[in-house]
């Protein structure tokens, strides 16, 4: 429960600031999230199982990513959306 309850915190913060400044936050989430997911296959040899701090990370940030950028991430929308559903 404290957990989801930091979840939803840090979320909304990252919406927030992704208000102040749309353009360079897109850009910056994007860098974040290609970094985060190389970090990831790094880590493993076989198919990649991101640990339940990686898909909370991956899935906060692919929230401030355009739809049109999405495309071609580690994860599909679907996956992202039940991560959020299981935090």
């Amino acid at each position: 429960m404290t957990l989801r309850l930091l979840y939803l915190i840090f979320v909304r913060i990252l919406g927030w600031l992704a208000l102040l400044a749309r353009s360079d936050a897109s850009k910056e989430a994007e860098i974040l999230v290609l970094r985060h997911q190389l970090a990831v296959l790094r880590r493993q040899v076989a198919r990649p199982r991101p640990s339940w701090a990686d898909r909370a990370m991956i899935a906060a940030l692919t929230r401030l990513l355009p739809r049109s950028r999405r495309i071609g991430l580690l994860v599909t929308p679907g996956t992202v959306l039940r991560w959020h559903a299981d935090l």
